[in-house]
């Protein structure tokens, strides 16, 4: 696993070049087009920093490129843009089939369930279910959360959730330091 400091350095280059790539195209921009140019710019330069080894990566560049933002996609990304581009329907397809793979295999054991229940009568505890409806609700909630995660199993959910929260981590930390160095800056020239 790389470095903090290393993905941080690669977060700040991507997302500058984004930036730069952003403002080329569109002279003047009013306060909303650049708040969407500094908020897709850092999912794009988050997502490049792991666009290898993780699936929201994958999900937030396919958004990305869903979004009529391909053209800022691909000057960032370059070469790798390509690739995405293609393989995004083919991802959440693959995906998709895990989901269906996963209904299945629920469905089987639903019967098989239903079935013990009717061998043995007797009554569930309600403290389980309680929790099973709790943990049901809260993956829910996950999956809306991590890019790509309505595709994913719980087990892969925990980890991409893991991995999405270090790189929203860096992002915090990149743009805290960014934010406070043009404060600096600003109280040296006497702006205040």
């Amino acid at each position: 696993m790389r470095s903090p400091s290393s993905l941080k350095q690669e977060f700040l280059k991507t997302w500058l070049k984004g930036l730069q790539v952003y403002t080329s195209t569109k002279k003047k921009m009013s306060i909303l087009e650049r708040k969407k140019a500094i908020k897709l710019s850092a999912d794009i330069a988050m997502a490049s920093t792991r666009i290898s080894t993780s699936s929201w990566s994958r999900a937030l560049v396919a958004k990305a490129c869903n979004a009529s933002n391909s053209i800022l996609v691909e000057h960032v990304l370059g070469h790798e843009a390509h690739v995405l581009k293609k393989s995004p329907k083919n991802w959440m397809m693959a995906m998709s089939n895990k989901r269906i793979r996963s209904k299945k295999i629920l469905r089987k054991s639903c019967t098989t369930t239903r079935k013990m229940r009717k061998k043995v009568a007797h009554v569930v505890d309600e403290a389980s279910l309680i929790a099973k409806r709790l943990i049901m609700k809260r993956t829910k909630v996950l999956k809306s959360l991590v890019p790509g995660g309505e595709y994913m199993d719980e087990i892969s959910l925990i980890k991409e959730t893991l991995d999405y929260i270090l790189s929203l981590r860096i992002q915090v930390d990149v743009m805290r330091h960014l934010a406070n160095a043009t404060e600096k800056m600003d109280h040296g020239k006497g702006y205040n």
